[in-house]
């Protein structure tokens, strides 16, 4: 396995002035920026890297070279790499971003609605040419992990570039096309953690995305034009099955003295944070986890979803691996790479669990909706999970196995625009309420 940690750079000049900084080098980071980058150095300073790669550009430098004086293992140095510079803004380079809206109001509302079909005339000395600054950063993200991922196969390596590189990087491991590239976020100085198993379009894991914690913020802060709400996806916390690697589905198992305590963290974890609604799957494991929760929140009332219950195993229920295997052999390895195929032996697939995982959610985000609610809490399952992430990525289920969702682990989904805007995952998988780090500890377990 080959780990990639992706930090972005920390708050710069430009970043506070709202201006469009693109791929101009005039924004230093502020003495926050400084502070944040030491921060994420000292969250990180455990872990041995094999490779630290930058932009050339003095904010992500900076930030590289702060967070490299913080970690114990110093063998690294520090590349510059042009794949890593941040998406080419040309006409709006060093403009307020108020400026650009109210000067291109067209353009302005496509680069937010349709990313993808931005268009700019750049005239230089070669002349007139066509230019589509998101298209183009996909391209660039593309051929950065070929050659980087045959370098270090099976090492750990730490890139530091920016916002909206970072979200191709993330997209393009994760087969997110040009469309999406406002349904992620990346905060300065946010951690995110990917797992490749080989090259890519081999499998890949987004472990974690855009954790904050180390910089004293529980949850990324919301954009100051935010209108709607937002969700906490939470999975349950452990039972004595997942400690085990026995498949549950849909066999109501409790959660064991760790779950409860891992529910216990994600409460108080989520205790400042001002939860005025809840929703659980009917199922033990994750309503005794919403209610353990909401202990920090009294009279928050708490709904129960079918359509959030885990998906039904079948005849898989109750087993383990090996046991599986013996009984329907090929077919726990065409779970693990074909999972969308899968039809369980007298149980569900993944299309079906999709199909009521979605409906669950659509009425969570009407609840929110008509009742002007602003932030909401949402306790389920790791495969109710990971197909409602899929969904609003807008990813196939094919794409199932590429985020990992830990016992406890909470992900944050903002809907600026309300309802029927676009989605916009903020974070995933943040676990460092239960281990105290970046990565994810939690037992891996069966579903």
């Amino acid at each position: 396995m080959t780990r990639v940690i992706i930090v972005r750079h920390g708050q710069s000049t430009y970043n506070t002035e709202k201006r469009i900084q693109g791929r101009t080098d005039a924004s230093r980071l502020t003495e926050k920026g400084r502070n944040d980058a030491s921060q994420a150095g000292k969250a990180l300073s455990k872990i041995s890297f094999q490779a630290i790669y930058c932009s050339p550009l003095n904010r992500a430098k900076t930030t590289a070279e702060i967070i490299r004086s913080e970690l114990v293992e110093q063998s690294a140095q520090i590349q510059v790499s042009e794949e890593l510079l941040e998406v080419d803004l040309p006409l709006w380079a060093e403009m307020l971003s108020s400026d650009v809206k109210e000067k291109f109001p067209e353009d302005y509302s496509i680069w937010k609605k349709r990313p993808h079909e931005l268009r700019m005339m750049i005239h230089d000395a070669q002349g007139t040419r066509e230019h589509f600054p998101v298209l183009a950063l996909y391209e660039q993200a593309q051929q950065f992990w070929p050659e980087i991922l045959s370098r270090h196969q099976g090492e750990t390596i730490l890139i530091v570039g920016h916002n909206g590189i970072n979200r191709a990087l993330i997209s393009t491991a994760l087969g997110i096309p040009p469309s999406g590239y406002h349904g992620i976020q990346q905060s300065n100085c946010g951690i995110s953690v990917l797992n490749f198993s080989g090259g890519l379009g081999e499998p890949v894991q987004l472990e974690s995305m855009n954790q904050t914690q180390h910089l004293g913020d529980t949850l990324p802060t919301l954009r100051p034009n935010h209108q709607g709400f937002r969700l906490l996806l939470v999975r349950h916390g452990e039972t004595e099955w997942n400690r085990q690697g026995q498949f549950q589905g849909q066999i109501d198992v409790p959660l064991n003295d760790n779950g409860r305590q891992q529910a216990a963290k994600a409460g108080e974890f989520l205790k400042d944070v001002k939860i005025d609604f809840a929703f659980s799957s009917t199922m033990a494991r994750p309503k005794e986890t919403a209610e353990i929760i909401l202990k920090q929140h009294p009279g928050i009332n708490l709904e129960l979803l079918e359509g959030l219950r885990e998906i039904s195993h079948g005849l898989w229920e109750g087993k383990f691996e090996k046991e599986i295997e013996q009984e329907f052999p090929g077919e726990l390895e065409r779970w693990r790479t074909l999972p969308a195929e899968v039809q369980m032996p007298e149980g569900e697939n993944l299309q079906q669990v999709r199909e009521r995982s979605v409906a669950a959610w659509r009425l969570i985000l009407a609840a929110a909706e008509v009742n002007q609610l602003k932030i909401g809490l949402v306790v389920a399952h790791d495969a109710t999970n990971k197909t409602l992430l899929c969904h609003i990525l807008g990813l196939s289920s094919e794409n199932f196995w590429n985020f990992r969702q830990g016992n406890g682990a909470v992900s944050v989904i903002d809907y600026p625009e309300g309802a029927n805007g676009l989605p916009v995952l903020e974070a995933m998988n943040i676990t460092s309420h239960l281990s105290g780090g970046v990565l994810d500890k939690t037992a891996a377990g069966a579903l």
